[in-house]
């Protein structure tokens, strides 16, 4: 899943929803004195807020938002759109929900939709718009999508037609590790999935200080088991190549056929393997209680040496941990199953989605839209990326952003959209999650696991 991280750069402790109202400084100021209907009719800003002229004329309005990006992840979203709010007027009345998934449907359809909703899942975007609310973006927000790879576009569609525009991109496919604790041990950063199990076996029979090799955890709220769903795709995407995963989005192929049963015997034999998880913290089954957002932990005091994560986990760790090469943790590309497959990258995003016409709300829309806003976000906020071609990629001063960034915009790797997030939400923000936790939890056989999934999907 992407927990815009979400992807999921996303599902943190909930936080309450927040205004953002600051006042207008010497340097930005607006004289617009409450509020024309529209831009071209407002009274023009000054010094540094005269840029923010095309969504001037709506002081005084309110905009609300709700996504599932939860604190530390949501101060910086704050902070990005902080001069905007002030320059124009418009305040941002943000919320983030660890039950994002489940509650916007509901409140979609009592009537109580918010002005702006982040999605993460194209396949939830697709069950918003069958409900009819969703509002297509304003001309401006289609044109400047043009700074964007074309196929994010389609991840933005519902059956052609263009409805949420991309906000951020993030990489999935990471393993965190401590650079300090592997040169202490004599370790060296695997290059293929064999160095990787090798690797793994070693860290598990040498059990300094009864560490293992992997920690993890799939609790998110109502999103509990998309960390896991991320394992599979992960392995499916390195072993099976693009097309089986694409056939595999649209259920051509099933779970429980065989290049995903064996993909999950692969994940399996890997993040349930007693003698490998979950160190420091539990035995295979506290992987499903145990959060994402704490899973890493044990590799800053030695009880665990890796966790598969994406480049937005970043915002996880400790103030004052050093994330670098030579640092307290860094991460590594997760190297392909099979060597035949070139760079698999898992990727997810977020998606801007309206439920009004209002023009403070397109106002706000076209603003996120464009390459000033992510320069913005960019600026304040590691491990955010974005694959928008307007950012000055030497902006990205973290090592991490800049290893994703390089990664998200290779030509030449098989890169894919985290599939979970494409597929029907039933399924992939429903029953994937569920069948996944109780796989973990509970130990259930994988065919049971794999059919429990497939007769959820939607006929």
């Amino acid at each position: 899943m992407n927990i815009t991280m979400s992807a999921r750069l996303r599902h943190r402790l909930l936080v309450a929803p927040a205004l953002l109202g600051l006042a207008l400084t010497a340097a930005c100021s607006n004289s617009s004195g409450g509020g024309g209907n529209n831009a071209s009719s407002a009274p023009a800003l000054s010094g540094a807020c005269a840029k923010y002229q095309p969504y001037a004329g709506h002081s005084g309005t309110k905009v609300t938002m709700f996504a599932s990006i939860l604190s530390p992840e949501s101060d910086s979203l704050e902070k990005s759109w902080a001069e905007f709010s002030s320059c124009t007027g418009i305040k941002i009345s943000y919320e983030g929900s660890n039950d994002f998934e489940s509650q916007l449907p509901v409140r979609v359809s009592g009537g109580n939709a918010p002005d702006l909703a982040i999605i993460p899942q194209p396949g939830l975007l697709a069950q918003m718009v069958k409900t009819g609310k969703v509002v297509k973006p304003p001309a401006q927000t289609v044109t400047n999508e043009n700074q964007w790879n074309p196929v994010w576009k389609t991840y933005g569609s519902v059956n052609g037609t263009f409805y949420a525009a991309p906000m951020s991109s993030n990489m999935k496919s990471l393993v965190w590790y401590s650079p300090k604790a592997f040169q202490q041990a004599g370790y060296t950063v695997p290059k293929s999935w064999d160095e990787l199990m090798s690797l793994s076996d070693k860290i598990a029979k040498a059990g300094t200080n009864g560490s293992k090799p992997w920690c993890g955890g799939i609790g998110s709220g109502t999103a509990t088991g998309w960390p896991a769903t991320d394992w599979l795709e992960e392995v499916v995407l390195g072993s099976q190549g693009g097309d089986v995963y694409d056939q595999w989005v649209s259920h051509k192929v099933k779970f429980s056929d065989a290049p995903i049963i064996n993909s999950m015997q692969t994940v399996a034999n890997w993040m349930q393997n007693p003698a490998w998880v979950n160190g420091g913290i539990g035995d295979v089954k506290s992987i499903a209680t145990t959060t994402f957002q704490d899973a890493g932990a044990p590799i800053l005091t030695g009880k665990c040496w890796m966790l598969q994560q994406a480049s937005f986990y970043e915002a996880q760790w400790p103030q004052g941990t050093k994330v670098a090469p030579d640092g307290d943790v860094y991460a590594f590309e997760l190297p392909q199953t099979s060597p035949s497959i070139p760079r698999p990258v898992e990727g997810g995003g977020e998606f801007v989605t309206a439920f009004s016409s209002r023009p403070e709300v397109q106002a706000v829309q076209n603003y996120l839209s464009t390459a000033d806003w992510a320069t913005s976000r960019v600026k304040v906020a590691p491990g955010w990326v974005s694959a928008n071609r307007g950012v000055d990629k030497s902006l990205y001063t973290d090592p991490i952003d800049k290893l994703s960034a390089d990664a998200l915009t290779d030509p030449t790797a098989t890169f894919r959209f985290d599939a979970s997030d494409m597929m029907p939400a039933a399924v992939g923000s429903g029953a994937e999650w569920t069948a996944f936790t109780a796989w973990f939890a509970e130990g259930k056989p994988i065919k049971q696991v794999a059919s429990d999934i497939d007769a959820a999907w939607p006929q």
